[in-house]
């Protein structure tokens, strides 16, 4: 059987999520540097992204059809779809947390910024180790277990709403979003001024 496609779908709207989390690193480390003023309207258009699509829509679709189903043939990684799971209800928690600090740091100053910078730091650690363990060890179990039937399902599951950052046509709501982002960052994280 070839690779399905809500595998390479989770591959990619991984690899794009990596992308825009590596792409605030970095602006926020060049505005340091740079001592520039912080354009706080595109950190949080990234962090919604972040909330909007990641936590709301591809998160839902592997907690509540993927896990299930590898459950169902397999109890090999019972504790790690169990922390998977955790991962998913505690982390839009934490994305909130992430613009509440930013808002503090943009409404309370610079002083605040540490407690973004710290906040975010630790999302970040936390969630490539949650996509570290998605993509080596749920998803090869996963193709061990599950049947063709079962990808069918995910494959229409996961296609239906992709990820704009993949380069997939986005649906018009998130077209703006996507625009937006990369629009008003500066170079070379978007198409904005430095």
């Amino acid at each position: 059987m070839s690779t399905p496609a809500s595998i390479r779908i989770i591959q990619d709207e991984h690899q794009a999520l990596r992308a825009m989390l590596d792409s605030l690193r970095l602006l926020l480390r060049r505005q340091r540097e740079q001592g520039s003023t912080p354009r706080f309207d595109v950190i949080r258009a990234m962090l919604f992204y972040i909330d909007e699509f990641p936590e709301r829509l591809h998160h839902s679709k592997e907690s509540e059809l993927l896990f299930p189903m590898v459950r169902q043939h397999s109890n090999a990684a019972e504790d790690i779809l169990d922390r998977l799971d955790r991962d998913h209800n505690i982390s839009g928690h934490a994305i909130r947390e992430l613009e509440r600090a930013l808002l503090a740091w943009e409404m309370l100053g610079e002083h605040r910024r540490i407690d973004f910078e710290t906040a975010l730091d630790r999302y970040l650690d936390f969630y490539a180790a949650h996509m570290r363990l998605e993509e080596e060890v749920v998803l090869p179990l996963a193709l061990e277990v599950l049947g063709e039937e079962e990808w069918r399902v995910l494959d229409a599951a996961f296609s239906a709403n992709r990820d704009p950052l993949t380069g997939h046509a986005p649906s018009r709501e998130y077209e703006q979003l996507f625009s937006r982002i990369v629009r008003t960052a500066p170079a070379p994280i978007g198409l904005g001024e430095e």
